[in-house]
């Protein structure tokens, strides 16, 4: 849909990917969907959950055995996006550094993006560079 021939919207750090591998392993799926919705102190938030089948439009990311499938109307607002896995003593999560982030809240759960003519002309000057 928002889709760079030839460019990842997304990038897994090597964390990233065996936690996702051992996620699909654990739960027999084909791969973490990734997505973004309403809510939230700064707006929007990001969602994840196994995924056993890709559905219509979904862009799928494969790197080193780990496939990551986003949801078709989070493509433009995470194209950029570095998925990182950090293990704390306290907590360990998945962790999004995403270029077309403006704000998050103090948690780090919830986040505001870009206009959509900012993302939008931030792809295109991607696509005829890329």
């Amino acid at each position: 849909m928002f889709a760079i021939p030839g460019k990842s919207p997304v990038t897994l750090t090597p964390p990233a990917v065996r936690q996702i591998r051992r996620l699909m392993e654990r739960e027999g799926a084909s791969g973490l969907r990734v997505g973004v919705k309403k809510g939230g102190c700064a707006g929007m938030e990001y969602t994840m959950e196994t995924a056993i089948d890709v559905k219509d439009h979904e862009e799928v990311i494969e790197q080193d055995g780990a496939r990551v499938i986003i949801a078709p109307m989070a493509q433009m607002f995470l194209f950029g996006t570095e998925i990182d896995y950090e293990t704390g003593l306290l907590e360990s999560a998945f962790r999004f550094r995403n270029p077309n982030v403006t704000e998050a809240c103090g948690c780090g759960e919830s986040i505001k993006f870009d206009d959509v003519e900012t993302l939008t002309e931030r792809m295109n000057q991607a696509r005829s560079t890329g």
